[in-house]
């Protein structure tokens, strides 16, 4: 799932070298960190909330192969 999430932010934003990826599991479910350049933040989350819902409902649906729960955290 990490990876995923790696690919999917680097190919919305200005400055793909500053995208830092971390995956950590806690009480039974796995937890994606996302973390951009404060410039690429508005690309990464869209008007609304519209991208980072996107990714977060793709995250979700590859990980229902799994049988794990995900959950991605965008941080500022």
């Amino acid at each position: 799932m990490k990876e995923l999430v790696e690919v999917i932010a680097k190919a919305l934003v200005d400055h793909p070298e500053e995208v830092t990826v971390t995956e950590t599991k806690e009480d039974g479910q796995t937890v994606i960190g996302l973390r951009v350049a404060s410039a690429d933040m508005g690309k990464v989350i869209g008007k609304q909330g519209r991208i980072a819902k996107a990714i977060r409902t793709v995250v979700k649906a590859a990980s229902t192969k799994t049988d794990e729960k995900v959950v991605v955290d965008i941080d500022a």
